[in-house]
């Protein structure tokens, strides 16, 4: 049984009276030592901003979508004001005073900010160590995160496949590699960026070359996400309604400042003509743009059973049930464990995020980004990014004279980043990305239940046109491992919803990641005390090194 004496013990004046019975007073220790575990003292943990909030008195490189909007890019300010004090008191009534709103696009969700948390630590736990300052508006590095955008935006109907050989994607990779000082994008072996590695998930600091481990190889695309399974009776074939190719939105200045506005599009976008399996940037914000937040992480927990149908060779060497003889898992360390964990900590992890972003951060999205860039482009400038202490700042460089810009100015007559949905982003701040927490949650619980250093068997890659599966044989199929390609299934969602569609930065997605692996083995210590078995569970944190959830 789980040694309960390793967490804080209530004293007897605290144990309810008349709970005298072992398991009574077992269940009550659970909540309490837990609970007073998690409990951290007030001030001891650091939120710090990037600080553009204060820097620009137009809060132009600040959240403020659907708010009351005076001009292109400038929030209205006392619409700002009200924003700002129902962020303070959390009162629902405040959210809903009178000239906070613009058009009528509510905002989504902001009391998910002020949510408590039953399981793990409170979202305020998460500071500065796990979730870092974003980039500066003015800085090199926010700037080429907006050439990577544009060039997202502009390969989103190219096949992953077909990136080696398209004229697009090698000037990314060109461009990127050009500007690979301030891009925190994986490099390939030789330290430079490829069409290999473009839109893939990793860092460029040598000193971070552990994390996320296992992702560069193998195909773009999971294998978690294109892998026939079945849920119960029902065969599930992972071919998706996707979107039609090459229409893109938010292109025009008129548009674009009514979305800020909180004007609703009159139309859904436009669907695609067939289903297909992810295979493009398209493809996968297709995907992001209506999925329930767990939903591709519930689906790889019924991929891996049925790629290893012998329990024994993938459960975690750490399970309990690698001994057992007599016993099977089921409700503790089987499937009803296993999916209800998975829906479980997404609630702390979509807590944890909600903070940050309402909270904390308040990022602005990349389309306001855009919208910057197409003021300074056509001479409107002096109208953004005012400073507080008088005058006014610019963008960087990198991203002003890019040959993205330059390209998507011919595509799509505007220097606006194109939008794969006409409402372009949610209604929510940027900064870190709910799909991106919710994802390094789930991976972790599944590294919890799963051997991640197994290898994929049989690897298969889409078609170029998205409508058939191909056998992989790649020099690396033999390496792909499932931490690998839960790494990678993380990324493809988050940047999904991010890069290929145009809604998030990359520095979204990476530390967003890491943000849900804390949240979730804070979940899973706390949630180890609850069962019977005695165990210690190993398994590789995104970084590389070991981590053990142990309840005696």
């Amino acid at each position: 049984m789980s040694d309960l004496s390793k967490l804080p013990q209530a004293a007897n004046p605290c144990i309810p009276g008349g709970t005298t019975d072992q398991r009574g007073k077992d269940a009550f220790e659970v909540r309490f030592g837990t609970a007073t575990k998690e409990a951290v003292a007030s001030g001891s943990v650091s939120h710090s901003t990037n600080g553009d909030e204060a820097r620009y008195k137009d809060k132009s490189a600040t959240y403020t979508k659907c708010l009351k909007q005076d001009s292109p890019g400038v929030v209205n300010p006392a619409a700002f004001r009200l924003f700002k004090a129902a962020l303070k008191s959390g009162n629902p009534t405040d959210f809903e005073k009178a000239g906070l709103i613009g058009a009528g696009r509510p905002l989504n969700g902001p009391l998910g900010a002020f949510a408590l948390t039953l399981v793990g630590g409170d979202s305020q736990i998460f500071g500065d160590s796990v979730v870092p300052l974003p980039p500066r508006v003015a800085s090199p590095q926010y700037a080429t995160e907006l050439v990577e955008l544009y060039w997202a935006s502009l390969l989103r109907d190219i096949a992953f496949t077909d990136y080696a050989t398209n004229g697009a994607a090698n000037a990314a990779a060109m461009e990127l590699n050009a500007l690979k000082s301030s891009y925190a994008g994986p490099r390939d072996a030789k330290g430079n960026v490829t069409p290999s590695v473009l839109f893939r998930g990793g860092f460029g600091d040598p000193a971070k070359s552990n994390f996320f481990f296992g992702e560069n190889y193998g195909p773009y695309i999971s294998q978690l996400c294109i892998r026939p399974t079945m849920l119960g009776a029902q065969p599930i074939d992972q071919k998706m309604s996707t979107l039609a190719a090459g229409i893109n939105y938010l292109t025009n200045l008129d548009a674009w400042q009514a979305i800020q506005n909180g004007v609703m599009p009159l139309a859904p976008p436009l669907p695609g003509d067939k289903n297909r399996y992810m295979h493009t940037g398209r493809s996968l914000a297709a995907f992001t743009h209506i999925d329930e937040l767990y939903q591709a992480y519930f689906t790889a927990y019924l991929v891996i059973e049925t790629l290893y149908p012998n329990r024994l060779v993938i459960q975690n060497p750490g399970s309990p049930y690698v001994a057992f003889k007599n016993q099977q898992p089921f409700g503790t360390f089987g499937g009803p464990d296993i999916a209800a964990t998975l829906a479980a900590v997404s609630r702390a992890a979509l807590s944890a995020v909600w903070y940050q972003k309402w909270i904390v951060h308040l990022r602005h999205r990349p389309e306001s980004g855009g919208g910057i860039v197409q003021l300074i482009k056509t001479g409107h400038g002096a109208n953004i990014l005012k400073k507080t202490g008088g005058g006014n700042d610019t963008l960087h460089d990198n991203i002003l004279s890019s040959m993205a810009l330059e390209q998507s100015l011919v595509e799509n007559g505007s220097y606006l980043l194109s939008q794969a949905f006409p409402e372009g982003s949610p209604a929510h701040p940027a900064y870190p990305t709910g799909h991106g927490t919710v994802a390094g949650a789930c991976i972790t619980v599944l590294k919890f239940f799963y051997n991640g250093d197994s290898v994929i068997p049989n690897p298969v890659v889409p078609s170029a046109d998205g409508l058939t599966l191909e056998p992989y044989t790649g020099a690396d199929a033999g390496k792909m491992s499932l931490n690998g390609e839960l790494h990678k299934l993380a990324h493809n969602i988050s940047f999904g919803h991010g890069i290929h569609a145009g809604i998030h930065w990359r520095s979204d997605t990476d530390f967003s990641i890491l943000l849900g692996e804390a949240v979730a083995i804070k979940f899973l210590q706390d949630q180890a005390f609850t069962y019977r078995e005695n165990f210690a569970i190993s398994f590789k944190k995104i970084d590389g090194t070991l981590v053990t959830i142990s309840n005696y």
